[in-house]
């Protein structure tokens, strides 16, 4: 830092404040510093600036699978967001959705220094009723079932699943089959609860539930089943991955969509729009679940944001060629 205050002509305090990013120093003398940084490819030392301040500038996240596209998607976001406040993200796989490895994962973030944690926990845990973090950790949950214990942000599932359920029902078809996801998500089972529910209040008697495992296989697999049904004229599938195995299976079967069986997904993926037909789908904002992960941690760190509670990101119906009225019979 001295060498780099003597080339650019100004004091070693000067270098610091640039390097911290500190206003303070004029454009001018700020080029002069950089310049000088570069030419002696002078690092700031982070661990130096660390201990300094008590902060680390990284954020850990924790997750149960890097296998489904919302985890993935979300941890994208996630990560953009926390280098756009500068801030570092250190990943940390949990290898089993269990509550030693919940809190083996946070002893490992602690010895990786991170400053706070996200807990992206798409999945019940199989030995807990629900997950006990840390209490003297600042922890921001994504995606479960901790409601009031903890900090949580989460897309609108219901919200989502009531607006796919209600399209079809305006479309005129009698019920909504529902193929669900994985029975220990938590998001397919807020999306079950919402489609039983809002055929319900709509005065429709729910069919049966027919599960998936989030894949493209087992949208197929079930596919095959659902076109066995005559009767099924709409399926709201709860993700789109196994919608597009759904849609195959009907091909297979000889039952068009949307002529004969009008198909809804949920997630909105890049491709759901090249699918054949072009799916109707939920669309869900990662970027903003990323967002508001990040400022939620960041304001825990400050102490200036809320403790516990549920911040909910709203999603909205994408209607493309994969839904119409259903066939008329004579």
């Amino acid at each position: 830092m001295a060498d780099v205050a003597r080339l650019a002509g100004v004091s070693s305090q000067t270098v610091s404040r640039v390097s911290n990013g500190y206003a303070g120093v004029n454009e001018k003398t700020r080029r002069q510093v950089l310049a000088a940084m570069k030419e002696l490819g002078y690092r700031p030392n982070s661990a130096a600036r660390a201990l300094k301040r008590g902060e680390f500038r990284t954020i850990g996240v924790i997750t149960f699978t890097l296998s489904t596209t919302g985890n993935v998607r979300t941890l994208e976001a996630i990560a953009t967001s926390a280098a756009h406040e500068g801030y570092a993200v250190t990943l940390l796989p949990v290898a089993l959705p269990t509550q030693a490895e919940v809190r083996g994962a946070f002893s490992r973030l602690e010895e990786l220094a991170v400053d706070a944690v996200i807990v992206i926990m798409e999945v019940h845990l199989l030995d807990a009723a629900t997950v006990q973090l840390p209490p003297h950790v600042q922890v921001v949950v994504v995606d479960s079932d901790a409601g009031d214990h903890y900090t949580v942000v989460d897309t609108d599932q219901a919200g989502g699943t009531r607006a796919a359920v209600r399209h079809l029902l305006d479309l005129g078809h009698r019920t909504v089959w529902h193929l669900g996801g994985p029975e220990g998500s938590f998001a397919a089972q807020r999306r079950t609860d919402a489609w039983r529910a809002a055929l319900v209040e709509a005065g429709r008697v729910p069919p049966p539930l027919v599960r998936g495992d989030w894949s493209a296989e087992s949208g197929y697999r079930a596919g095959l089943e659902l076109a066995a049904h005559d009767d099924c004229t709409a399926v709201f599938a709860a993700n789109d991955q196994m919608a597009l195995g759904l849609l195959r299976a009907l091909h297979e079967r000889g039952r068009r969509v949307p002529e004969d069986v009008s198909v809804i997904g949920f997630d909105d993926i890049p491709e759901a729009s090249s699918f054949l037909p072009p799916l109707t789908t939920v669309h869900q904002d990662f970027a903003e679940v990323g967002r508001l992960c990040v400022r939620a941690v960041l304001r825990k760190m400050r102490q200036v944001g809320p403790e516990r509670g549920t911040t909910l990101v709203p999603t909205r119906l994408v209607r493309r060629d994969s839904t119409a009225p259903p066939p008329e019979h004579p």
